[in-house]
């Protein structure tokens, strides 16, 4: 079981994931609506693994997941997002993202992407 914090701006999505990542047998100990909250939720609780929205208020996905690499190089980091573009997973993937989840997207495959993000 892993300690997961869901990052995105859509209540519903994070409910979503939430329900998704429990029925997995992880525990979800966090959850952000903004960039800037999730840099600070992951420097408070530490979770094994953080889903991160691209687009989200005061800091995009992308960016938290850099200031949240820059000081936790350890990290494990998904995207999840409806912004799949050749770029954004470029950028993901220069940053350290484990991986990158394409909206609209169904249990599997986000259960799949997290056991993927939690091997070493």
């Amino acid at each position: 079981m892993a300690r997961i914090m869901i990052a995105d701006d859509a209540e519903f999505m994070r409910l979503v994931l939430r329900k998704m990542i429990e029925k997995g047998g992880h525990e979800v100990v966090g959850e952000a609506d903004n960039g800037r909250d999730a840099v600070y939720l992951y420097t408070m609780l530490h979770p094994d693994l953080v889903t991160l929205d691209i687009t989200m208020p005061f800091l995009s996905g992308l960016d938290a997941a850099q200031k949240i690499k820059e000081n936790h190089t350890e990290a494990r980091i998904l995207m999840v997002s409806a912004m799949g573009t050749k770029d954004s997973v470029e950028r993901a993937k220069s940053i350290g993202v484990k991986g990158f989840i394409v909206k609209p997207f169904n249990e599997e495959q986000v259960l799949k992407a997290i056991e993927e993000a939690l091997v070493d």
